[in-house]
């Protein structure tokens, strides 16, 4: 069991963020999440977001870091990949 974080690369809102992911279950990323203070707001399916500053911390914590194609490669293989095609489009705001 094992909780991974990629590098962060991603920008939104003004800062870079990464990804972090449980090769087990759902239930330990919750509980790894909780337990480091990451908002379940940054969830998103099958990953939290997390930004950059938080990086060395989550490591430090336990987290293994590896490059994104190999957390890509572990969460498929763990099962709980969400693919793109399969998450649910938020509705458009009506003018």
């Amino acid at each position: 069991m094992a909780i991974l974080i990629d590098d962060p690369l991603w920008p939104a809102h003004g800062m870079l963020w990464a990804h972090l992911v449980s090769d087990t279950s759902l239930e330990e990323l919750h509980k790894f999440a909780a337990a480091e203070g990451i908002p379940r707001r940054g969830f998103d399916l099958d990953h939290y977001d997390v930004p950059e500053k938080s990086h060395e911390r989550l490591v430090a914590a336990g987290a293994r870091h590896v490059d994104g194609h190999t957390l890509v490669k572990t969460l498929i293989a763990s099962g709980l990949r969400v693919r793109a095609k399969d998450r649910t489009r938020k509705p458009k705001a009506s003018s």
